[in-house]
């Protein structure tokens, strides 16, 4: 029976609607998923970043916390080198009083009549004022050893007020640091977390986009098999390389090889400086050792070691003034013995150093504290302990 023309339109017409309703269906689920991936993945990437974010600032902070512990020690050290000279200061301002005063009272008691009569003496106008500025300079110079020792113990207590000071400003940004350290422990916990499960929504999305992806093939493939009578149909070969709902792993990068640092200790090596660095390397001698050559050599020693080191810079200036490192640089000891000159040994030292000469017991060191005040293993030289590493 043939169909009117008009019939036959009408009926393909129908076919192709009921056709693009199918694909519709088929489809609409695929779309809402890939919009369901690309928000996770959106999402997961920039937690990826904030993490990442967080790292960073805990290895800062780490290093700033190890930093300040470093300065917090050295500071303590200070403190008490500070203090056990306070204390010898005090002692011997207390042991120039007393011999003042037993002066005093002899002259009282007894001194009188011989100083008349070193004065009735005198065989001249000139000779009488000479004696009598003797007589005056003996109470001169004890008050004079007085005021300056008092000025010293002064200097001293004011010393260690700044220091004290210091190291209450160190502690506080140490714990300061700790908390944040703590805050951002905290924050990443939580971001890994949220990351952990978006990264597993994300997986079963994909999982089944991968399942609906592979229906809709099949479908395809049993529907075109059907269109073609007397064919097999065939079932396509799964690639190894990369499967369904799984993303391909990029080769893990090769990390290069990491190597060492190895510090270089030059024995005899020569420098040559700048007039003002070697005013700072003098002043910082000085600073830091006592007015012994030994005490200043091996203060130069561990410098020297350090500008040939990789690990410091490589300039007298840099270290000296590098970021926690020497005390009077943070206290304005160093711009005090700067303005008013380094003493004659402290300058020979410092050149010596530059020419190449190195106290042998701390040849390897690259650090000192205050013996006092540590009990690390090290090398005692003036009351300062040397040792190799942090």
């Amino acid at each position: 029976m043939k169909f009117p023309r008009k019939a036959c339109a009408g009926l393909k017409g129908c076919a192709l609607g009921v056709l693009v309703c199918s694909l519709v269906m088929t489809c609409s689920p695929l779309l809402v998923h890939a919009d369901d991936i690309s928000d996770l993945e959106n999402k997961a990437s920039s937690l990826n970043s904030q993490l990442s974010g967080i790292n960073q600032e805990m290895v800062k902070i780490s290093d700033e916390i190890t930093s300040a512990k470093n300065q917090i020690e050295i500071i303590n050290g200070e403190i008490l080198r500070t203090q056990d000279s306070l204390a010898d200061a005090q002692a011997d301002e207390a042991e120039r009083y007393q011999a003042m005063k037993s002066r005093i009272k002899y002259m009282y008691e007894v001194g009188n009549e011989s100083l008349l009569e070193m004065l009735f003496s005198a065989e001249s106008m000139t000779d009488f004022l000479n004696k009598a500025e003797f007589i005056e300079n003996i109470s001169s110079y004890d008050r004079d050893m007085l005021d300056r020792l008092h000025t010293i113990r002064e200097e001293i207590a004011e010393r260690e007020q700044v220091l004290l000071d210091q190291q209450a400003s160190l502690i506080s940004l140490q714990d300061r640091l700790e908390q944040r350290r703590v805050e951002l422990n905290a924050t990443a916990k939580a971001t890994s977390t949220d990351l952990a499960t978006f990264n597993m929504q994300l997986a079963a999305l994909r999982q089944e986009e991968a399942r609906r992806a592979e229906e809709a093939r099949k479908a395809e493939e049993a529907k075109k098999n059907e269109q073609k009578p007397g064919t097999v149909p065939t079932v396509p070969a799964v690639s190894e390389e990369v499967k369904p709902g799984e993303d391909k792993k990029p080769e893990e990068e090769k990390k290069p090889d990491e190597g060492t640092l190895e510090d270089t200790v030059v024995n005899g090596g020569s420098a040559n400086v700048s007039a003002g660095e070697l005013d700072i390397f003098a002043a910082i001698l000085e600073c830091e050792a006592m007015q012994e050559h030994d005490s200043l050599l091996a203060v130069a020693t561990v410098i020297m070691n350090r500008m040939s080191s990789s690990l410091f810079p490589n300039t007298i200036k840099d270290i000296v003034y590098a970021e926690g490192q020497f005390e009077p640089v943070w206290t304005g000891r160093l711009d005090t013995v700067l303005s008013r000159g380094p003493s004659d040994l402290s300058y020979q030292v410092a050149q010596e150093a530059l020419n190449g000469a190195r106290l042998p017991s701390v040849a390897d060191c690259y650090y000192f504290l205050y013996a006092g005040a540590t009990n690390r293993p090290g090398v005692n030289v003036g009351n300062n302990l040397f040792f190799q590493s942090w």
